[in-house]
């Protein structure tokens, strides 16, 4: 499609007042265009009502696509421009802009784009497809908290584009808020099971900023008066790395060891009293899952000096695992990447992030509960509020 180009330094460089049946343009002094056009090379661009009229419609002769991006993306269709035209009492396009833009800041030219005359809304999706079929997609072994994931076509369609979440008004309506409330309420209610603990937000970030926050919830615990952090070193890299650079920034001592050999538990032991919180994970990096007695201990040495633990794991090792709670955790963390979300092309994937009845006050993030009316009857009205 075809269209003029309009550049201006000032907007006060026009002034332009309609009344119903008339136009009345006033054109003041223009500043000079930042940018010039060489208009002996320039190509007129037609920007006719005619020419709007068929760039709109396609042609329907030569078997082109009928669905111009005019059509699709633009809302006035050439019988709305005809109304509104006569309204201001304008012949056509090409004279209304005429009319309303000074003649030294008005450029028309044609879109150096190719096609000539763009794309169709069919045609630049098949585009697209050819950009992307590029792309090589290779089967990763890393791990490292990324796996691929098969989302079976029944939970897709019946739980995730479920269309209760959803209705055909517009997306501010109430019912879509109220929807997308009820799916986060329903995920919310799955990471409590998984991991034992009472409350669950409805995501942060990623993993590596929710173990972050995590420390910070420890270090604030104790009032900034116990500065060291434990983390177990068996945790994904990119995890430690947020902890090591958010550590910093806080004045928080990151201590990286062994948490579940016996070096680690003394060298836990000989920090006690400077202690303010542990992180451990379950399962590993490299996929090994800790000894439940190993992982108490550990919790109640935290405990013991009134620090908290935490605990980075993995949604679907916990639908066969014992939930961190069973071994002492104040807070479960993870990717929710697990959940079927594929890895696109590395992230980030929402994290999910459990605590403890306490701490739920200094959660980061939101969370999405149920409304009760005045006599203590839960209603079915969903509301989303920031906690921490």
């Amino acid at each position: 499609m075809l269209r003029s180009r309009v550049l201006f330094r000032n907007t006060r460089s026009s002034l332009l007042r309609v009344s119903p049946n008339s136009l009345l343009v006033s054109k003041k002094t223009v500043s000079p265009l930042l940018y010039r056009f060489n208009s002996s090379t320039a190509k007129v661009a037609d920007i006719s009502s005619s020419n709007y009229k068929s760039s709109y419609y396609g042609n329907p002769s030569n078997l082109s696509d009928l669905d111009t991006f005019a059509r699709r993306h633009l809302g006035p269709s050439p019988e709305n421009v005809e109304k509104m035209l006569a309204q201001v009492g304008a012949e056509d396009i090409d004279s209304f802009i005429g009319g309303v833009v000074p003649d030294n800041v008005l450029v028309k030219r044609k879109l150096n784009i190719e096609p000539l005359n763009g794309y169709s809304e069919s045609g630049m999706l098949k585009r697209l497809k050819e950009i992307a079929s590029k792309n090589k997609v290779l089967k990763s072994y890393i791990g490292k908290g990324y796996y691929g994931t098969i989302l079976p076509g029944v939970i897709q369609r019946n739980l995730l584009e479920n269309p209760a979440w959803y209705t055909s008004y517009t997306p501010y309506q109430p019912e879509v808020s109220q929807g997308r409330l009820e799916s986060l309420l329903n995920y919310q209610t799955v990471v409590s099971d998984l991991t034992g603990l009472p409350v669950a937000n409805s995501s942060l970030l990623d993993e590596g900023t929710a173990a972050a926050e995590a420390m910070i919830m420890a270090f604030t615990s104790s009032r900034g008066k116990k500065s060291k952090f434990f983390v177990d070193k068996n945790t994904h890299a990119q995890t430690i790395g947020v902890l090591q650079g958010r550590a910093k920034t806080q004045g928080i001592e990151l201590i990286i060891t062994d948490l579940q050999s016996a070096e680690g538990i003394a060298q836990l032991k000989d920090n006690q009293g400077e202690l303010c919180g542990a992180l451990l994970s379950y399962p590993g990096t490299d996929g090994s899952i800790g000894s439940i007695m190993k992982l108490t201990e550990v919790a109640d040495i935290i405990h013991k000096n009134k620090g908290l633990f935490a605990v980075a794991s993995d949604l679907l090792a916990l639908t066969l695992l014992h939930p961190p709670s069973a071994f002492g955790a104040d807070i479960v963390l993870g990717s929710s990447q697990r959940f079927g979300v594929p890895m696109g092309f590395g992230g980030p994937h929402a994290a999910f992030f459990a605590v403890t009845q306490k701490l739920q006050r200094k959660m980061p993030g939101r969370l999405v509960g149920v409304s009760k009316d005045r006599l203590g009857y839960f209603q079915h009205l969903y509301r989303s509020s920031f906690v921490g």
